[in-house]
């Protein structure tokens, strides 16, 4: 828990005391490779912080998947489109590695920001920095070229060990085989 309290102070500034109940209604939750924690149609009930591993967002089936949305480690997230209005999601959530969350409910995160002011602050602070990530994805799909976007996403190491080469290409927004053009002509 050290990793995520840390996360947590990096954010706002919280009492020890309050930081230890906060950190109380968390559990933690083993998913291996392959293995989705939300699946589309079901409505998202939880927050998630990735002690180790990594997720994506998927919709599509089988050869038609298409990557939307990728959280590593020490990012904290939930699929907000479905746990904000309560509608079923749109997407599947799985683990791209085994992963380590720590989880809390939707309903213990509401109880929380209604008796600790510093973390009602947090979650603006976290759903701000969501809104300006997806804000960045969208400008970038919408000014870049697809090589640019594949320079600018290979700039985090993680992206380069551990996403699928297919993944990273829906991710993209192109083929796996223009994905394999453009990293041959980068070489």
């Amino acid at each position: 828990m050290k990793e995520f309290s840390d996360f947590i102070r990096s954010k706002v500034l919280i009492e020890q005391s309050t930081l230890e109940v906060i950190l109380s209604n968390f559990k933690q939750k083993s998913v291996r490779k392959g293995q989705s924690i939300l699946k589309r149609g079901q409505i998202a009930n939880q927050y998630f912080y990735i002690k180790s591993g990594a997720l994506r967002f998927f919709y599509g089936e089988f050869d038609q998947q298409v990557t939307a949305w990728v959280v590593f480690q020490g990012e904290f997230f939930t699929e907000i489109s479905s746990l904000g209005p309560q509608k079923p999601s749109r997407f599947n959530i799985e683990a791209i590695e085994d992963t380590e969350l720590l989880c809390i409910d939707k309903q213990d995160m509401e109880k929380l920001y209604k008796e600790f002011p510093a973390w009602q602050e947090f979650g603006r602070i976290t759903l701000e920095n969501m809104a300006v990530r997806m804000i960045n994805q969208i400008i970038s799909f919408q000014t870049l070229s697809a090589e640019e976007r594949y320079l600018e996403f290979m700039t985090d190491s993680q992206v380069i060990t551990k996403i699928p080469v297919k993944q990273m290409a829906s991710y993209l927004g192109i083929t796996p085989n223009a994905l394999s053009r453009i990293r041959k002509n980068i070489r």
